[in-house]
């Protein structure tokens, strides 16, 4: 089976991308499946979600060329995360500068595609990008090397924006930049049934995305604990509802 590529992203922040890139990855690490996770997101939340110390092996697999030198060196920031089958390329705060570096070099929309290739050699099954809620070109670059993107959504009004700024940026990129991905689907995220504000939001999600709308994935404090503790939900409480919901997403994504 060819690596399929997926990009969490988001225009806006605290919508639960990096608990669900982690979470997913780590969901399909279970199943099995190999995974890599890459933390594009200058927070590198990811590494630190994982109990393990942000580093800028993003920044060097976003700005380094293709050589066997430099791709021999990106390679040695591939950080085994103490979960089997579940690898690691952790960010810092350079993965901001990363920006500026691409932008100088003028890399093509079609750069960090490039920038994974030289993983091709791992077996791997499935590769999941974190991204930072911010355009610019890291983002779009990580969507355009992606088969399949998901949306994660707060179920608040404020959020819906975020979404329709990144199905503009889908669209562009299909009739631009013949971008060959599709859209997986919205997750919407921190759901409370027992709040107006969540069901209306639910609501106006199915109106807008129909089918794309992805089962949500309850407001849930563990989760915040999960990512201070460094241990994902399937470590922490496997038998939780926030466990068999991501496990209903992992399921989902095998599928593709």
């Amino acid at each position: 089976m060819a690596t399929k590529v997926i990009c969490i992203a988001n225009q806006k922040g605290g919508v639960g991308k990096t608990t669900t890139a982690v979470t997913l990855a780590h969901g399909l690490a279970r199943k099995g499946k190999q995974v890599l996770l890459i933390d594009l997101d200058p927070q590198g939340q990811s590494a630190t979600a994982l109990g393990l110390r942000p580093e800028p092996g993003a920044f060097y697999l976003l700005t380094m060329g293709d050589s066997s030198p430099e791709s021999a060196f990106v390679r040695q920031w591939l950080r085994e995360t103490g979960r089997e089958n579940l690898h690691l390329i952790a960010g810092d705060q350079q993965t901001m500068a990363a920006q500026t570096v691409l932008n100088a070099q003028d890399k093509p929309i079609s750069g960090i595609q490039q920038s994974v290739h030289r993983f091709s050699k791992e077996n791997l099954d499935y590769i999941i990008f974190d991204t930072a809620p911010s355009v610019g070109g890291i983002q779009e670059r990580a969507v355009w090397a992606s088969n399949f993107v998901i949306v994660p959504t707060a179920t608040e009004f404020l959020s819906a924006d975020g979404v329709d700024k990144v199905i503009q940026m889908l669209a562009i990129l299909q009739n631009t930049k013949q971008w060959k991905g599709a859209l997986m689907g919205i997750l919407p995220t921190f759901f409370d049934e027992q709040t107006r504000e969540s069901k209306a939001t639910i609501e106006a999600l199915r109106g807008a995305f129909g089918a794309s709308l992805l089962s949500p994935i309850h407001r849930a404090t563990i989760l915040r604990e999960c990512a201070a503790e460094g241990q994902t939900i399937f470590e922490k409480d496997p038998d939780s509802r926030a466990a068999q919901e991501y496990k209903a997403l992992a399921d989902l994504v095998a599928k593709f």
